[in-house]
């Protein structure tokens, strides 16, 4: 029987997603199967169009 509102994670008692989100930040590419698979499609796009992101400068 579970109590409405409480749930527990063993991968953040842990530290695991901590861990994930400070490589997804300093990286660049996201940990999970939905942004991974969004930014390759994109990549992947953006090659085929010519229509990548490109830097501004300043």
């Amino acid at each position: 029987m579970k109590i409405p509102g409480l749930s527990f994670s063993w991968k953040r008692a842990v530290g695991i997603t901590t861990a994930k989100r400070k490589i997804a930040r300093t990286t660049g590419i996201p940990t999970s199967r939905q942004g991974l698979e969004r930014k390759v499609g994109a990549m992947v796009i953006g090659a085929l169009l010519g229509t990548g992101k490109k830097k501004r400068k300043r």
